[in-house]
């Protein structure tokens, strides 16, 4: 197998697809480079399958191996394990975009593996690694059709970037990934700070010129290679029994598609569907095929009746217009043991999120291939069975769960304030306790008012609507807070997120081969008039952050501590802080700047551990008083301790208003006394007085 390779410059380095080299038993492999970031890519696919099988079981891993940045994993065993958060949402990443694209009817087991080879830390593997993906499934017999790539998009002093660099990606105000084919874009995943719609739309428009681009390049490198892609069977479809069904039945099956209500109509439709299927049965073998031919084809029959209502009748089913969002009844402080708490209810979607907050000690620390973070803002998903009126075990979250709660927390994440301003830790806590679509943008809008009911000074208020598409022969509808079966039936899932200024986050996934702009911006704007109409019912309940903290959340207070002052706090192997922290409960964050913060459960510690800090970083004053503690006599005085680790001089002369014979006389080892400081000396020496006291 010979070696292909296509190269271009892209952001000041080398961006390279070469296949042929590696991993050759593979269907198809890749290696992306840019600059000295690798990512191997390969596919392998089977070219047998049931065609009874109800879905396509396609898999995509990727990894991040520590060895690419020359470093050990850490913890005890020193290798790679389960998969990280990042890893699990890169995954997610190249499925989505990918998956509508094989050929319909491909039901082979497909395998999609992505390894990071090399990372330099400048240029970033993920997207590398999608656009490895799409490559090595196009230049492979798999049956995927048509070539894809994907793009990174960064916005600098309102400069588009394609593909930024890490360093970029911290100062930029956007960081937009869309993949899409030669005509159109397939799937949308953005933060944002506050993007107005017509610059999303242009953001867009920049992607998809990239996305060219490097599909150019990989059509150039298929154009010399020897590859014959399998051949997938047209399906046994008996298209004159399916319009007997449809003439039938049709006109029972829309009236139950129409009942209001998610159960209510599940039911009807169940109930429809048994007496179809009853219709046909019978003794003899052409009934029994009849009967069964009838239960497969009537999830198609009831697909087509949903979206004739939407497109020719101009219907929902149930009966909202287009643009309209489902009624929302919210409230807040609901939970009474936790700092902050909201329910937030829109049709048949509901989220109960309550939110935690802890010291900088409580973030969470990430363990990446080039840097060890901390992370104080999170939100966390979880999607119980009861939600959906369902019976299954409750595991750890899966990767549904990992990709909806890191939508929301982005999407909240521009309003946060930082830890200078506000020194906590924040945890979010999305329960979904009924779901009939979009129970992602519930937990942004539950999220939002819960960071407002705890006192959280945020930024602006954000809330989130899922926007859907139904698009066929030409004719199509944009519909604003779909619901389940619209998401289902439906070409597009389209979660849009953000303020009143700009959108913070989206998300997009589409069914069909691919959108043009003009319909992305229709459903932006759509989307922009139902994020508003839902922050002014949020805006009903609570309109702004309280202006206190709860009675019971943690308090927080904040000192600058000298830097030559730090080891007095800190003690000999730590022993004065961890002498504070048992006498008064609280924990001590000190950074190498001398930033302190005290968190406690409780006013009471608080105020006595930031008593002893501040005692331990006084400095002596000229004419202050201080209770002090005889430490050492001698025969000219003694030697006063007026703050820790701080001793000044009381001469005998300075003890009394009167002759004084002897030190002891008057004061012993011990003995705390009330002393004025006289003088602060150039060489550091502390002039005490005892008899100012008294003859004042």
């Amino acid at each position: 197998m010979k070696v292909v390779k296509e190269s271009m410059q892209l952001g000041g380095a080398e961006f390279s697809i070469e296949t042929g080299k590696l991993a050759k038993q593979a269907s198809g492999s890749v290696v992306v480079r840019h600059g000295d970031s690798m990512v191997l890519v390969a596919c392998v696919g089977s070219q047998e399958w049931d065609p009874d099988r109800p879905f396509f079981p396609l898999t995509v891993d990727y990894r991040e191996s520590f060895y690419a940045a020359g470093r050990f994993p850490g913890g005890f065993y020193k290798r790679e394990g389960r998969a990280s958060t990042k890893e699990t949402l890169v995954c997610r990443l190249i499925d989505r975009p990918l998956r509508p694209m094989f050929t319909e009817g491909y039901l082979g087991e497909t395998q999609i593996a992505a390894n990071v080879v090399s990372s330099d830390g400048v240029y970033e593997a993920d997207v590398c690694a999608m656009v490895g993906a799409m490559a090595a499934a196009y230049l492979s017999p798999v049956p995927l059709p048509q070539a894809l790539s994907a793009v990174r998009v960064g916005l600098i002093d309102g400069e588009f970037i394609a593909n930024p660099t890490a360093q970029q990606r911290q100062e930029s105000k956007l960081d937009l990934v869309v993949a899409g084919t030669d005509e159109a874009i397939v799937m949308v995943e953005a933060g944002a700070e506050f993007i107005d719609e017509a610059t999303m739309i242009k953001a867009l428009a920049f992607a998809h010129d990239n996305i060219r681009t490097f599909i150019a390049m990989i059509e150039k490198m298929k154009e010399q290679m020897d590859i014959t892609k399998w051949e997938v069977p047209a399906g046994d479809f008996d298209d004159a029994f399916f319009a007997e069904l449809k003439e039938k039945f049709s006109s029972d099956l829309e009236a139950a598609i129409c009942i209001k209500g998610k159960h209510q109509a599940d039911a009807a439709i169940k109930a429809v569907k048994k007496s179809i299927v009853e219709a046909y049965e019978g003794e003899s073998e052409e009934d029994q095929e009849k009967a069964a031919k009838a239960s497969a084809y009537f999830g198609k029959l009831k697909e087509e009746l949903f979206r004739g209502l939407i497109l020719d009748r101009r219907e929902r089913t149930d009966g909202r217009a287009f643009d309209e969002v489902r009624p929302i009844w919210t409230e807040v402080g609901y939970l009474p043991n936790v700092h902050g708490s909201s329910v937030f209810t829109r049709g048949e979607t509901q989220a109960l999120v309550s939110l935690t907050m802890g010291s900088k000690g409580d973030a969470q620390i990430l363990d990446q291939l080039h840097t060890e973070t901390k992370k104080h803002f999170m939100l966390h998903y979880n999607f119980p069975p009861f939600s959906v009126g369902e019976c299954r075990p409750m595991r750890g979250p899966g990767r549904r769960e990992i990709g909806h709660g890191a939508l929301a927390e982005r999407a909240l994440e521009p309003v946060i304030p930082n830890t200078e301003d506000f020194p906590y830790t924040i945890r979010l806590v999305s329960e979904i306790l009924e779901s009939n679509g979009s129970s992602s943008m519930a937990s942004v809008c539950g999220g939002c008012m819960a960071l407002q009911d705890a006192g959280v000074p945020i930024k602006a208020p954000v809330a989130g609507v899922a926007m859907g598409l139904v698009m066929e022969d030409g004719k199509y509808a944009v519909l604003t807070d779909i619901q389940g079966a619209e998401d289902h039936y439906g070409d597009m899932d389209f979660k849009v997120t953000g303020s009143k200024e700009g959108i913070t986050a989206l998300q997009m996934d589409i069914k069909v081969k691919g959108l043009t702009q003009e319909i992305l911006a229709e459903a932006l704007e759509q989307a922009r008039k139902g994020r508003l109409h839902i922050l002014d019912e949020m805006g009903k309940t609570i309109a702004e952050s309280r202006a206190e903290l709860p009675e019971h959340a943690p308090q927080i207070a904040m000192l600058q501590i000298p830097i030559d002052k730090i080891r007095d706090v800190i003690g000999v192997g730590g022993k004065v802080i961890r002498g504070i922290i048992e006498k008064t409960g609280v924990k001590i964050d000190i950074e190498d700047d001398g930033k302190c913060v005290i968190f406690s459960p409780n006013a009471t510690g608080l105020n006595s551990a930031k008593q002893m800090v501040e005692e331990l970083i006084a400095v002596p004053e000229e004419g202050k008083i201080y209770r002090g503690k005889i430490k050492r006599i001698v025969d000219f005085g003694a030697f006063v301790e007026i703050l820790p680790n701080t001793e000044g001089l009381l001469h005998i002369s300075e003890i009394a208003n009167y002759r004084v014979r002897s030190v002891t006389d008057e004061v012993q080892e011990g003995e705390e006394v009330m002393v004025k400081v006289l003088a602060l000396e150039k060489n550091g020496r502390i002039r005490l007085s005892r008899k100012a006291l008294l003859e004042g």
